[in-house]
């Protein structure tokens, strides 16, 4: 297996709905609104065994202050080999000089992503208005 990475933000309903609902995330069941959210997004890498998407990270920014980084996942059958990591090591160098980076982690990923330098907030809480499971 040689994963390859891409830059596009098109992606079939079908590639959206397997990869998100692999991870059993609820937005898998809205694949024609995660298409428009993808395209949509400041930038989007995504990660591909051959025709598979297997993995992808998404930024949404005001394009010089704050990047929220909003989905990365990888689909459980490829989890464990450097794919989140190469896709979040992406991000973070495109938006290295930025002041802020956000992203809301569950807490079985927080020993994940404090390793590239996300701390929790200590006085602050993430808040949503959402109608998504997950």
């Amino acid at each position: 297996m040689e994963i390859q990475y891409r830059t596009v933000k098109e992606f079939t309903s079908f590639e959206l709905a397997d990869l998100f609902l692999s991870v059993n995330w609820d937005s898998g069941n809205y694949p024609d609104k995660l298409q428009i959210a993808l395209s949509n997004s400041h930038s989007v890498y995504s990660a591909w065994d051959g025709d598979k998407l297997v993995g992808l990270i998404n930024a949404l920014s005001d394009g010089i202050m704050t990047a929220y980084f909003h989905y990365l996942l990888v689909r459980p059958d490829y989890q464990g080999q450097g794919i989140g990591r190469q896709l979040i090591g992406y991000m973070l160098q495109d938006y290295k000089e930025y002041s802020r980076k956000v992203l809301i982690a569950y807490n079985e990923a927080i020993p994940f992503y404090q390793k590239y330098g996300f701390k929790t907030g200590e006085d602050s809480v993430p808040m949503f208005v959402t109608s998504l499971k997950t």
